[in-house]
């Protein structure tokens, strides 16, 4: 919340004087008057960090976990900009979004407790399938923000009115999400296409997670797996990253790796994007088995890479790996990176808001997007083309996802993001610390799109995307972040930035 200036007093004295006798103009002038601490940006940034750590734990698979950081994003943002005049009205830059309520009164309000009270709300329905230990977190670092804006000199008055316009925000859109479609897609049977060069899932049964645990065994169901479990990683985390999760749950499904993940994506209404395909992608190149062919050039080079991979290569496709289940997967990797930024760069709390809601919204267009043309295409693996045709017992180094090759969704996403933050923030040289918690070093980067372009390589060097895969989602990617940027508009943040 802004700070209170002598216009805002003075006012406040002015409209009292009119309507209330002399004893009680002392009390309520005063009231009006004091000057409560504005919202610190590390609210924006705590809530990034919770988020990512619930993207882990509920295995969510990378779209599904875009849709959800996209609308809580949004609820922090209208909860702030519902007091802070500064910061502009989602209308007409969000596809769809109702006309969200500001304080007619900001100084009644305060900023903090109308956002942590939207999205409590938004959070409340998103969640409504996670883990009780998910629900738990999120409920006690909401009633945290909400006794410090106590401490911080908010009254009970204020408190009521910011809690009661947070909800009502909060409310508005959760009715909003409810009508992107999503629902629509959680029925939807899916049946492989056909043909030399479609798409199937053929990644080895020992990509698989344990689904069963008990005090002596760990029984892998290759119907329903959700996570990867690699030698040396099993630990106490590892087993209750593990656990079983009902195959019931549909709003929050685990990544299941021996399936199809989200088919139907594309159906999912974008944030910014007019349709899906707003970004042109081009087919991938037709299936050949001719030496001379682009295809077998592709996996040719994948085959290449591999087998002289560098050490900081390796390093490099396990730092940007975001398995679902062992990170936020690459939704909650940037989100991460531009909650660094946010203390980096010492933004006040609007303005992370906005950098944090751009990175996001950005991201969830991109899977939209990326998927769109995933299952369009259906285009197959480096690993299926690669023991097909090259070498019937190769293995990429780190596992294949459960979808389509092209575009590739890392370098989709990782690219609209980048243009966003770019745009946002500016070229500028920054320390990614996001997966010390998984076992990885800082990385150190020269921009945001030099870590873009880092982030889609590494599926190349995985072994799970070909080049043209990869240079076919840079593009895209940057075609999604520039819509983006134009919905939201780049100059206030930057200002602030480089000050």
């Amino acid at each position: 919340m802004r700070p209170l200036h002598l216009f805002d007093c003075l006012r406040a004295i002015w409209v009292v004087s009119l309507t209330v006798a002399v004893g009680v103009f002392s009390v309520v002038v005063m009231t009006a008057c004091v000057r409560r601490a504005p919202t610190d940006p590390q609210v924006i940034a705590v809530w990034v960090r919770t988020l990512y750590g619930a993207i882990r734990v509920e295995r969510l698979s990378p779209p599904v976990a875009s849709r959800l950081t996209a609308y809580a994003a949004t609820a922090l943002y209208a909860g702030l900009a519902a007091v802070d005049s500064m910061l502009p009205a989602l209308d007409g830059t969000l596809r769809g979004i109702p006309h969200l309520p500001r304080a007619a009164r900001p100084l009644e309000h305060d900023g903090t407790l109308v956002a942590v009270a939207a999205e409590r709300a938004v959070l409340d329905s998103l969640l409504q399938e996670a883990l009780p230990t998910t629900r738990a977190a999120f409920g006690r670092l909401a009633d945290s923000m909400s006794a410090d804006r106590v401490v911080h000199g908010v009254s009970a008055a204020v408190r009521a009115r910011s809690d009661s316009l947070g909800a009502r925000i909060g409310l508005l859109i959760v009715a909003w999400s409810r009508a992107d479609g999503f629902a629509a897609t959680r029925s939807r049977s899916y049946t492989l296409p056909v043909g030399d060069g479609a798409w199937i899932n053929d990644a080895p049964a020992t990509t698989y997670a344990t689904q069963n645990l008990s005090g002596a065994s760990e029984f892998i169901a290759l119907d329903n797996p959700a996570n990867q479990q690699r030698a040396g990683n099993t630990s106490d985390r590892g087993l209750i990253m593990s656990r079983p999760k009902a195959a019931t749950i549909k709003s929050l499904p685990a990544a299941n790796m021996a399936g199809a993940t989200e088919p139907y994506w594309r159906d999912v209404r974008p944030f910014v994007l007019r349709t899906w395909d707003a970004c042109p992608v081009p087919p991938a190149p037709p299936f050949s088995v001719d030496t001379a062919s682009p295809l077998y050039h592709d996996a040719r080079a994948v085959y290449d890479i591999k087998a002289a991979l560098t050490g900081e290569q390796r390093t490099v496709a396990y730092y940007w790996a975001d398995n679902a289940g062992e990170s936020g997967t690459p939704v909650g990797h940037w989100l991460s990176i531009a909650s660094q930024i946010i203390s980096e760069r010492h933004l006040d709390a609007a303005k992370a808001a906005r950098v944090v809601l751009a990175t996001a919204v950005a991201q969830a267009d991109a899977f939209v997007a990326a998927w769109g043309y995933k299952y369009q295409y259906a285009h197959l693996r480096p690993r299926t083309y690669i023991r097909r045709v090259i070498d019937a017992t190769w293995e990429p180094l780190i596992p294949t996802p459960p979808f389509p090759e092209r575009p590739a969704g890392h370098s989709t996403q990782s690219a609209a993001a980048a243009a966003v933050l770019t745009a946002l923030i500016g070229v500028m040289p920054f320390t990614d610390s996001t997966s010390i918690s998984i076992g990885h070093a800082v990385r150190h980067f020269v921009s945001f799109e030099a870590a873009s372009e880092e982030a889609g390589m590494s599926r190349v060097y995985g072994g799970i995307h070909f080049p043209s895969g990869n240079l076919s989602g840079l593009a895209l990617g940057r075609c999604v972040g520039a819509s983006v940027v134009a919905a939201f508009g780049a100059p206030a943040v930057k200002e602030q930035a480089t000050r």
